[in-house]
């Protein structure tokens, strides 16, 4: 797939290539996971994989297995790769909606590399605001883009780990499970305990409860 950007045709499947071949050589992937739960916090990760390091099996992150996610994430965080994460909180979704804190982490994470990127390439349809890099999203990227996809595996183990030990946390619910997405053990989880404090409020199966229990009270 090809469209026209900056004044030149970019072949999306081979843009990463095509960055380093004009000179940009430090490409930023970014990715974030979390927008569809119903608990807990959305996360980004940027990753910039210099020339040179050459990581078998990177993907989607949605197409590997639990397993073999984490096995790459130590690969990645073990390699010379540039890695950072943003993580925007329940209380702040609500406050601002999921978008707008999936683009926060999103530049939460840019802004926290150690190095600047000459060009972050964003997972989607939207680009981040407030930065000042060239930038460019792509559409299903992280199957199409090496560092999107590292940064959708980097992203997606992050928020693994954060809602495995919420679980131990809030042991009402199977965070370790389900992840706070909305699965039908968690909904039945919801109905009999009710929101916990990493719940986001503004989701509508939990604003539906909510509404419930101040009808009954």
């Amino acid at each position: 797939m090809k469209l026209s950007q900056y004044g030149n045709e970019i072949d999306l499947d081979n843009i990463e290539e095509m960055l380093v071949d004009k000179g940009y050589r430090t490409v930023c992937g970014v990715d974030e996971v979390g927008r569809g739960p119903l608990a807990g916090p959305v996360v980004a990760a940027a990753v910039i994989l210099p020339e040179g390091v050459e990581i078998d099996g990177i993907d989607d992150s949605k197409k590997l297995s639990a397993m073999r996610r984490e096995k790459l994430f130590d690969e990645i965080a073990n390699s010379s790769a540039l890695c950072s994460v943003g993580i925007i909180d329940n209380e702040c979704i609500d406050k601002m909606n999921i978008l707008k804190a999936s683009l926060m982490a999103m530049r939460k994470a840019v802004m926290d590399l150690k190095q600047a990127p000459d060009f972050v390439l964003v997972d989607g349809t939207f680009t981040i605001p407030k930065i000042d890099y060239p930038q460019l999203a792509v559409v299903k990227g992280d199957g199409r883009c090496r560092s999107i996809a590292a940064a959708s595996i980097v992203a997606k183990v992050t928020r693994d780990r954060i809602m495995d030990r919420l679980e131990g946390l809030y042991p009402s619910f199977s965070f370790s499970k389900h992840k706070g997405y909305p699965t039908a053990e968690h909904l039945d989880e919801l109905n009999l305990h009710g929101p916990c404090d990493i719940h986001r409020r503004s989701f509508k199966p939990v604003a539906q409860l909510l509404e419930q229990y101040v009808l009954f009270r």
